[in-house]
């Protein structure tokens, strides 16, 4: 069962648990016992949350992988730029 949360959450990266409970069709009690054994060990890092979808609150935990690290971003980054007049810092 553990093996199948990790599988899922690879897969399709961070969900809720009702999400997780959902699409294995494992019960929310069940599912929560082995999550939380998943986060003793760390394998998966999870929060809890509130979201707010057409008006209605919904609070549930986050679970992602623990390895799952965003990719960094494209194109140039940011840095100090280089003053034309450096040489020149102490004039003689």
């Amino acid at each position: 069962m553990i093996a199948s949360i990790l599988k899922h959450l690879r897969a399709n990266g961070e969900q809720l648990d009702s999400e997780i409970s959902q699409a294995l069709n494992i019960p929310m009690a069940q599912l929560k016992t082995h999550v939380a054994q998943l986060s003793a060990s760390g394998d998966v890092i999870c929060c809890k949350v509130t979201r707010f979808i057409e008006g209605k609150k919904i609070e549930g935990i986050s679970c992602r992988l623990s390895c799952d690290l965003p990719a960094p971003a494209r194109g140039r980054k940011p840095g100090v730029k280089k003053d034309p007049n450096a040489d020149n810092k102490y004039p003689e």
